[in-house]
């Protein structure tokens, strides 16, 4: 026993005596080429890069283990000309770099950095201009994503790729990023167990958050700004949602957040500001909606067919156009709780519940869904009395889509 670990650690500390640190500069440094020195370099070395532009491309690290470092002012520019790094390979680090000018390509997804069954991973502190893809991670797992800052010019969808996208991908964790100007901010596919926190994504062409099939996911801090069509959330199951803000992304295909077969997920502390429609859902079940808060929306939340059995609770609607729009039955789904900045009731006992329960589906609603000319009546007199009406007498609004107990002072946390 005394034999095998007395070469267990001759072992080990032969790695650590071979491990080297390698330096690239323009002149006077082992080498002057990135592509050279890691081509030269064995698994566990370190390479440090002194500030200054190199153009060099397609730079590939293979089954080795390597740590990249730049010094303040590195930059890498591909000049157009595939990718900034390919990578398949574990334990690997690439920080404090800029890497600028990644090729467009409409059979290829070039990206400033590309990683393929890649394990232990960490990007951080890259700077990214005039991306294509940003970080393009496939199959890989137990990553982080720490500190970048990507940015495209693309001026279609079709010339554009993603700032930060994960393909069959697990535990990874993406922090602290801002991206804008892409096609997608963030995107996975197939991407479960990851983390994504203290982003900033705007400005991009379609989503500011994109995924689908992307299991046991949790999302919080973020800011999801003035994006083309707001977030999309497709074909998921088990996500948290917490502290996001979703505003500004306006048009008439655009959502703070589309919700499209979602199961068994929440959201909690949440703000939708300003969009065209805060939540748009179609086909979820068992989503708990609580302590968000809807404000200035066109449509605060609306539901379409095959939603079961969710619950808005302790949510405040402040200043929506319409607070709901629902199509179809009730389907289980329960409103209680929730602060409607519309509600006209009265609490004769003090208990800060509305005496009187609130009906959020708006007779309007139900006709602009219709005859969508129809909103430029909005501000009318007409409008308000045929909500009045409606109210009074419920035809044609869900009659038992009802918060029985409204609150009469909004939810704080």
């Amino acid at each position: 026993m005394n034999i095998q670990l007395g070469i267990l650690l001759v072992l080990i500390s032969s790695c650590f005596i071979q491990a080297q640190t390698t330096t690239v500069c323009k002149t006077g440094c082992n080498y002057s080429s990135i592509k050279i020195a890691i081509d030269s370099a064995k698994s566990g070395d370190h390479i440090f890069i002194k500030k200054g532009i190199y153009k060099e491309s397609n730079i590939v690290i293979y089954k080795k283990s390597l740590h990249i470092t730049g010094e303040k002012g590195t930059i890498i520019d591909t000049q157009n000309n595939g990718y900034g790094f390919s990578v398949e390979a574990t334990d690997i680090i690439i920080k404090n770099l800029t890497i600028k000018n990644i090729e467009v390509s409409y059979i290829k997804e070039y990206a400033a950095i590309l990683l393929f069954k890649s394990y232990d991973f960490e990007i951080e502190n890259i700077t990214v201009e005039n991306a294509f893809f940003g970080f393009l991670i496939q199959k890989s797992k137990d990553g982080k994503i720490h500190n970048n800052t990507i940015s495209g010019e693309g001026k279609a969808e079709a010339d554009s790729g993603n700032a930060i996208h994960l393909w069959h991908c697990e535990n990874v964790k993406i922090t602290n990023n801002d991206v804008r100007r892409m096609r997608d901010g963030i995107y996975l596919e197939f991407g479960n167990n990851s983390y994504i926190s203290n982003n900033y994504s705007t400005e991009n062409m379609r989503y500011g958050l994109h995924f689908m099939f992307s299991n046991n996911n949790t999302y919080e801090n973020n800011i999801f700004e003035a994006n083309g069509a707001g977030v999309a959330v497709m074909f998921s199951k088990k996500i948290k949602m917490y502290n996001n803000v979703f505003k500004k992304n306006w048009g008439t295909a655009s959502y703070g957040i589309l919700l499209k077969e979602i199961n068994d997920a929440e959201l909690k502390h949440n703000t939708f500001e300003d969009n065209t429609v805060g939540i748009n859902a179609d086909g979820t079940n068992r989503i708990i909606y609580t302590e968000n808060t809807f404000k200035n929306n066109g449509y605060a939340i609306k539901v379409h067919g095959a939603c079961y059995d969710n619950i808005y609770s302790k949510n405040n609607f402040l200043y929506n156009s319409f607070d709901l729009s629902y199509s179809g039955n009730l389907n289980s789904n329960k409103f209680e709780n929730n602060y409607w900045s519309n509600y006209t009731g009265y609490d004769l006992n003090k208990d800060g519940i509305g005496d009187i329960p609130y009906r959020p589906v708006k007779l309007f609603s139900y006709l602009v869904n219709r005859t969508p000319e129809s909103i430029v009546l909005l501000r009318s007199l007409f409008i308000d009395l045929i909500d009045f009406s409606e109210k009074v007498s419920p035809v044609f609004t869900p009659e038992n889509l009802i918060d029985n107990q409204p609150l009469m002072t909004q939810v704080t946390w």
